[in-house]
């Protein structure tokens, strides 16, 4: 079995995949165009910041299984996984505090200059009157948008600042915010309107896109913060560029509309010409400690992958089975017994939609749970029940879907 690793990944974690007996491809230059070229015989794929297209999905006819070394799938052509039944994993929070800790970077330089003082003392000034000029974070109001894994290591470290917290976020209720310690907004402009300092901690789905619209970048106070270590396009940025510069806006970025593929060369973002404006080059998740619980994350994916069967983190499995009703079937443990039960259901026209079989102790008997689009009629369960290694049949509606 062929693993691709089609991204940067540490030596050590190499090597624990190879003593899985997978036959290891560490190719971390390649391209998202070289990539549909390089998928031939290829079950398992890793990768980490690079795009999988539906032209390598639909190219990788032996693929099984995609793992992105990090936190979401947005690179991934999760639709396309889907209908070739290609399981989709990632690796949530596992980047979390590495996330937090540039984020207070980057709050930190922005309320103290310090890229600017660096550069006055690297060209010889020693501008201690100008770079004297800070307000200080201790008591300001800092607003958490999503408190996920990301969102609550930022709030750890909110408190330790004396920051005073407070969230917005789809699943926060009053008494949520309340447990959490957090100042309940409703909406994110209400949230924008009361918070010095907002910080963007969101996942980047349909729903999230352009989130942070113009109505909540005109709800923030002037000079206020915006801290962006999520997604660009979280963002508006047409107007963003637009009201930063008109009400003396803060910008701390480590993510840009645009982004390069590659991982070094030219790039310019209109966001940078403001002087109010520090960023990163797409940093957040690449510290050492980061990359190590990411590639141990992602062996113990592959490892349950192939031992167990099971795909931790899968993110495009059905939540809720489509089956409407579940056959149970208790059978001699003999060849056979389980594709003759199938072919009657198939004969009948009626789909399977998941099955599992446990087997008792002895090896003698097992029980199959077949569930089913539709109910099978008398006529489908009496031929099943007529083969002389069925020792019981039970239909049952399923709650809720009959």
């Amino acid at each position: 079995m062929r693993l691709l690793i089609a991204d940067r990944f540490p030596e050590r974690a190499l090597v624990e995949l190879s003593h899985l007996g997978l036959e290891v491809v560490y190719r971390p230059e390649l391209t998202s165009e070289e990539l549909p070229r390089e998928l031939e015989g290829v079950t398992i794929l890793v990768v980490r910041g690079l795009e999988v297209s539906r032209l390598a999905i639909e190219a990788a006819r032996d693929l099984d299984l995609i793992v992105r070394a990090g936190a979401g799938v947005s690179s991934i052509d999760v639709r396309a996984a889907s209908s070739r039944g290609i399981y989709v994993s990632c690796c949530p929070a596992k980047n979390a505090i590495a996330v937090a800790e540039l984020t207070f970077a980057l709050l930190l330089a922005l309320d103290r200059r310090i890229p600017d003082a660096v550069a006055g003392l690297r060209a010889g000034r020693w501008e201690k009157d100008e770079f004297a000029r800070a307000e200080g974070l201790h008591g300001k109001h800092l607003g958490i948008v999503g408190l996920g894994a990301v969102g609550r290591e930022v709030l750890t470290r909110a408190r330790a600042f004396g920051l005073v917290p407070h969230a917005y976020s789809r699943a926060l209720t009053p008494h949520r915010a309340y447990e959490a310690g957090v100042g309940y907004a409703s909406s994110l402009e209400q949230l924008a309107s009361r918070s010095q300092i907002l910080s963007l901690h969101l996942p980047l789905v349909p729903a999230t896109r352009a989130i942070v619209s113009r109505e909540v970048l005109e709800a923030l106070p002037d000079r206020a913060i915006l801290l962006n270590t999520a997604a660009a396009e979280l963002v508006d940025n047409e107007a963003l560029a637009e009201i930063a510069p008109r009400k003396g806006l803060r910008l701390g970025l480590d993510v840009f509309e645009g982004e390069p593929a590659t991982r070094s060369g030219r790039f310019r973002s209109p966001l940078l010409d403001l002087p109010t404006a520090y960023g990163t080059p797409h940093i957040g998740q690449s510290t050492d400690q980061a990359q190590a619980a990411l590639a141990d994350e992602t062996v113990r994916i592959v490892r349950a992958f192939l031992v167990e069967g099971n795909v931790p983190n899968v993110v495009n499995v059905c939540a809720a089975s489509p089956a409407r009703f579940q056959l149970v079937v208790r059978h001699l443990d003999r060849i056979g017994v389980l594709a003759n039960v199938l072919g009657v259901i198939k004969r009948h026209g009626i789909n399977v939609e998941e099955v599992s079989n446990t087997v008792f102790d002895g090896a003698q008997a097992s029980a199959a749970k077949v569930r089913l689009a539709g109910r099978p009629s008398e006529a489908c369960l009496a031929e099943i029940r007529a083969f002389d290694e069925v020792l019981h049949v039970d239909c049952v509606a399923l709650p809720n879907r009959a």
